[in-house]
């Protein structure tokens, strides 16, 4: 199993999960959201800065159990969640396009691998951004 290490001060770890109705406008739309989302605190300890702002790193691991849907019976169903070949290039546009938003490389995972992922959640602050549910 390959180790993935990330030593900074900040940053953010990103959990995509793609479905088969995303589309390349839903990443353009999330990264531009990601990258301006006020989610740090200021010196007021109120959430009003951003990962642009901060110089943060972005750590972005593919996640299709997000997708879970446990309406029926006792074991989740994954049938909403992209096969990869629909995933993968979604995934790969992620990249590159918060990349561009940020102005800098982004961290990742290995797509499809069996990770371990640690996060020290400070806060803890976990928020879902749907591109389908633009409110």
């Amino acid at each position: 199993m390959k180790k993935l290490s990330v030593v900074c001060l900040i940053f953010a770890l990103l959990l995509p999960a793609f479905a088969d109705s995303d589309k390349e406008e839903d990443i353009y739309w999330l990264s531009n959201k990601i990258v301006n989302l006020r989610i740090f605190n200021d010196a007021n300890e109120v959430m009003n800065i951003s990962i642009m702002e901060t110089g943060a790193d972005i750590l972005l691991v593919s996640q299709f159990t997000l997708h879970a849907s446990t309406k029926k019976g006792i074991r989740p169903s994954y049938i909403r969640a992209s096969k990869p070949d629909i995933a993968i290039p979604l995934y790969t546009k992620m990249i590159s396009q918060l990349g561009a938003d940020l102005g800098k490389a982004i961290g990742t995972g290995e797509f499809g691998a069996d990770m371990k992922v640690e996060l020290l959640n400070d806060g803890p602050v976990t928020i879902i951004i749907d591109s389908k549910n633009k409110e």
